[in-house]
């Protein structure tokens, strides 16, 4: 089996998928079954400095032990069935941080995209990148040739959609969402009482994606950090205190079994 995704055994019925728990306070076995998933969850993957620095190690060090954890949510995303997978890897804000972080982190993506590439594709995971990789800074040429080339490679899968935010900020997507409606209106193309909601989806870096179901955040913080700000306006929101590196499958599945034992209303009673 390969060493990046072991999946379902073949044969497996993926119209349910379950994750077992141990037994809960009435001594009882709680299961998720494919119609109680989210169908798009996605992730701040928080707490990687933190993680290494309660080790003594450098802050780098900290996010390739993160880079490890996100392939177990990966494997486990697809192994239950879930349409859309999003992870918040690097903000429009994250430059601001040292120069020698930054480029750790752009090379562990090099790195990701070199190594795994060919097995997400075997296993039918598609790639969209969310957040305007073209205008990275110079000399970060072949992170953005990678971030292509795994788009278009996998641009036909039907598997796991897996959106990775990069280079990514909410509030400027709805800008420049805004922006390409209103240069359609100047065009004539449509008029401003034909902006709907779905046309403004439309326009974003998630179009055609399920809204998202389940938010989760790492490392106990409260906050979106400029994440999918459109897309999670009716989203359950996850806090935990694990940071990224140690959150594995237990923790994913205690996330999901969370969600499913919620009562979604919508603005509703």
């Amino acid at each position: 089996m390969p060493a990046f995704l072991a999946y379902a055994p073949q044969g497996a019925d993926k119209g349910i998928a379950m994750a077992f728990f141990g037994k809960d306070e009435l001594g009882k076995q709680t299961e998720l079954r494919k119609e109680n998933l989210p169908r798009h969850v996605a992730i701040i993957m928080d707490g990687n400095g933190r993680w290494a620095q309660r080790r003594g190690m450098p802050r780098t060090f900290g996010h390739k032990a993160g880079v490890e954890a996100l392939r177990e949510i990966i494997r486990h995303s697809s192994d239950l069935g879930i349409e859309a997978l999003t992870i918040y890897a690097f903000s429009t804000e994250n430059w601001k941080r040292s120069v020698e972080e930054v480029g750790a982190l752009m090379g562990l993506l090099l790195e990701y995209f070199t190594k795994e590439l060919e097995e997400l594709h075997r296993e039918h995971v598609r790639i969209r990148i969310l957040g305007d990789i073209d205008a990275m800074p110079k000399g970060l040429e072949r992170q953005q040739a990678a971030l292509h080339a795994a788009m278009a490679r996998t641009r036909e899968n039907t598997g796991l959609q897996l959106n990775i935010a990069l280079n990514y900020g909410g509030r400027q997507e709805i800008v420049w969402a805004a922006r390409k409606l209103a240069k359609r209106v100047a065009a004539g193309e449509l008029s401003p009482e034909e902006i709907s909601m779905d046309v403004f989806a439309g326009e974003l870096y998630t179009s055609g994606l399920p809204e998202v179901d389940l938010i989760i955040r790492t490392s106990g913080e409260m906050r979106l950090s400029n994440f999918l700000l459109y897309q999670c306006a009716y989203a359950e929101f996850y806090k935990t205190d694990i940071l990224w590196p140690d959150f594995d499958q237990k923790a994913y599945d205690e996330a999901l079994l969370s969600y499913a034992k919620r009562n979604r209303r919508f603005g509703g009673v």
